[in-house]
C-alpha cells in the first residue's frame, strides 16, 4: 500500500505547487499581489464545493454580488472619461457589452479562473467549470476579491489592465443593442409579439439579494436565469434566448 500512498502525496504536491504558479501568474496579470489572500481563496470557492464540505465552509456568491457593483463603477469610470463625446445611451450599451455574462466568463478563462476554481463533485461532473454563468461569477468575485484586498485604485487598476482590448475596440461597436433590446427587435420580427419577463424568486438577505427570472417567448419556451438586480437576471435571460434562436436560425440555414 505504500508506493500508492507516495505517489498521491507527490500528485498533491505538484498539484499545490501547480495552483500557486498560477495564482502568481493572475496576481501578476491583475497588477495586484494579495496581501490578505483568503479574500482570493474565497473568491475561487464555488458554492457547490461548500457544500460538500463537512465543515462550515464559506462561498463567493456574497463576493460575486460586491464585484458586480465593482466592476460597474470602473467600467463607467473608464468609459466617462475615456469617450467624453460619448452621448449617455451610448455609454449604457457599451457598458452593458462589456460585462455581458459571455464576456466575462470570456474574461475568467482568459486568467485562468476556470482551472483555479474550486467546485464540487456534482458540478464539476455536470461541466460547471465550463459554464459562462459559473465563470463570470467567478471574474466578478475575484474583482471584488481585489476591491477587498487593495480598495477601488486596485480594482480599477486590474479592470483598466484586463478590459485593454475590448476598451479600445468597444468605440466602434458602441451602437450594438443589449440583450433585451436585441431580443424585443427577434421575437417582435419571428412572432409578432413581445417576450415576457416573470420575477418568479428572491432570496438572500436585503443588502445580497438574488433575483430570479423566467422568460417566456410567444411560442411557449421559457428561459431562466439569476442575477444580483432584477435588471441583470432580465439581460442573463434575453442572452440565453437569443443564443437559442440564434442556433436554430443557423440550423436552418445550414
Amino acid at each position: 500500500m505504500r508506493p500508492p500512498q507516495i505517489m498521491n502525496t507527490q500528485e498533491n504536491t505538484d498539484h499545490v505547487a501547480e495552483r500557486e504558479a498560477k495564482i502568481s501568474a493572475l496576481e501578476q496579470t491583475i497588477g495586484h499581489h494579495f496581501t490578505a489572500r483568503q479574500f482570493l481563496e474565497l473568491a475561487l470557492t464555488h458554492s457547490s464545493y461548500a457544500n460538500e464540505r463537512e465543515s462550515a465552509c464559506e462561498h463567493n456568491e456574497r463576493l460575486e454580488f460586491l464585484g458586480d457593483a465593482v466592476l460597474e463603477l470602473c467600467i463607467s469610470d473608464l468609459l466617462f472619461h475615456r469617450y467624453p463625446d460619448v452621448r449617455e445611451g451610448a455609454l449604457t450599451k457599451m457598458r452593458s457589452q462589456l460585462v455581458s455574462t459571455t464576456n466575462l466568463a470570456k474574461m475568467a478563462k482568459n486568467l485562468g479562473l476556470d482551472w483555479l476554481l474550486k467546485l464540487g463533485r456534482g458540478e464539476e461532473l455536470q461541466g460547471g467549470r465550463k459554464r459562462e454563468s459559473v465563470l463570470s461569477d467567478t471574474f466578478e468575485a475575484v474583482l471584488a476579491a481585489v476591491y477587498q484586498d487593495g480598495g477601488f485604485v486596485a480594482a480599477g487598476r486590474m479592470v483598466e489592465k484586463v478590459f485593454a482590448n475590448d476598451l479600445c475596440a468597444v468605440p466602434n461597436q458602441g451602437t450594438h443593442k443589449d440583450n433585451k433590446t436585441l431580443l424585443q427587435e427577434v421575437v417582435q420580427q419571428r412572432f409578432k409579439a413581445m417576450p415576457i419577463y416573470n420575477l418568479t424568486k428572491t432570496s438572500g438577505p436585503e443588502h445580497a439579494r438574488t433575483f430570479v427570472i423566467e422568460l417566456l417567448l410567444p411560442d411557449g419556451r421559457s428561459f431562466t436565469a439569476q442575477g444580483s438586480s432584477y435588471k441583470k437576471a432580465q439581460q442573463k435571460a434575453a442572452e440565453l434566448a437569443l443564443r437559442k434562436l440564434g442556433d436554430e436560425e443557423a440550423e436552418t440555414e445550414n
